[in-house]
């Protein structure tokens, strides 16, 4: 069965089942560091992680629903779209989905360092290591204690996973086959994309704004949701052209 998958989408879930056994075999959290993708303003972020981090996930559930995820829209879209924009759509919906999180992320770091900076906190000396001093009364001290964990839960913890580059195959899909019906679970019939995606994209955005993640990057999602909407409204005018 598995060589029945076309190639592309075959590979891309081989490489991601490879990486994460080698990942877990190896169990180094310097491993982990250097590919999950961190806050591009955080000592812990890389260059390469803007792509690495599509290929790391954080536990068996994560990468088989995934990877499953993949394996049902993927295949389709490869056929229809040919290689070369099948590619560009996985790899640019991942980007969509890094930038979008982490601009999500920027606002919300500027906000805390705003309300840090009115306590006196030394938040340049605090991101570059130093010892710092909370200033201030017990409750101004504990204010400051909250706003740097959150701080830290931003700089300090990456996100992982294929999610917002599938989420951009799933958009694809939905835009170019928006008549498909698919099953979802605890509904009993099959339910056309069309009015499934913006579902999701709209519990997404509420969830990620909140700030209800439950670990999840929500707003990832949505980034890579968008880019695979955009590049399917703008080849599908061309698809059958020829056809």
């Amino acid at each position: 069965m598995f060589n029945n998958i076309p190639p592309l989408t075959r590979n891309i879930i081989l490489i991601n089942v490879v990486v994460f056994i080698i990942v877990n075999i190896l169990n180094n959290n310097q491993v982990n560091a250097y590919l999950a993708g961190f806050y591009p303003f955080s000592p812990f972020f890389h260059s390469w992680q803007i792509i690495t981090h599509m290929f790391m996930h954080g536990s068996i559930m994560h990468i088989l629903f995934n990877m499953l995820t993949l394996f049902s829209f993927g295949p389709i879209l490869e056929q229809s779209l040919g290689d070369k924009k099948y590619l560009i759509l996985y790899f640019l919906s991942g980007l969509g989905a890094f930038f979008l999180f982490n601009l999500w992320n920027f606002i919300e770091v500027e906000q805390i360092k705003s309300s840090l900076d009115a306590f006196g906190f030394d938040i340049n000396g605090y991101l570059a290591g130093d010892s710092v001093q909370f200033k201030g009364n017990s409750e101004a001290i504990l204010e400051q204690k909250t706003l740097v964990d959150n701080l830290k839960s931003i700089i300090a913890v990456p996100m992982v996973g294929a999610s917002g580059a599938i989420f951009g195959v799933i958009a694809a899909f939905a835009t170019l086959y928006p008549e498909a019906k698919i099953g979802i679970m605890f509904i009993p019939v099959p339910v056309k994309v069309k009015y499934v995606l913006p579902i999701v994209i709209i519990v997404s955005i509420g969830l990620g704004v909140t700030g209800n993640v439950g670990g999840i990057a929500h707003l990832a999602h949505v980034g890579g949701a968008i880019v695979g909407f955009i590049l399917a409204k703008i080849w599908k005018k061309h698809l059958y052209r020829f056809n």
